[in-house]
């Protein structure tokens, strides 16, 4: 690769990569998910970051913001749709360090934060992500 030419991907560039991955995951995961919407910021907000408790924003790359499953009620009335955020300066830092390509890395995120938010093992978002064909 020639490093004096790169450049890290703008949003919409990242955005696109985001789809890609997506598209990319399992069909029956992607389904479980349902009307999630993904958004790209370069860092999670300071609000955020402190309700975590977390001071560096590097440290956080993803989050799945929705009413977890066990509080989700059919008598609830219409709430705004459940989103993951992808963090991609953090993702973009996690990448340089570990030189994996930008699209699996991405997945691996999208697939940890809605597998954490419907109770998935370690295990089984390993088994999504040895399905995914980034």
């Amino acid at each position: 690769m020639d490093w004096v030419a790169a450049r890290a991907p703008t949003l919409a560039e990242f955005e696109a990569l985001a789809a890609d991955a997506w598209e990319n995951l399992p069909a029956e995961f992607r389904e479980m998910a349902g009307d999630l919407l993904i958004r790209v910021e370069d860092f999670a907000t300071d609000e955020v970051l402190k309700s975590l408790d977390i001071e560096d924003p590097f440290e956080l790359t993803g989050l799945y913001q929705g009413v977890s499953l066990t509080k989700q009620s059919v008598m609830e009335s219409a709430r705004e749709p459940d989103m993951v955020f992808l963090y991609r300066r953090a993702i973009l830092d996690e990448w340089t360090e570990n030189g994996e390509e930008l699209g699996h890395l991405i997945a691996h995120v999208l697939v940890h934060e809605i597998g954490h938010h419907f109770g998935f093992s370690d295990e089984d978002m390993e088994a999504i992500e040895a399905e995914v064909s980034v």
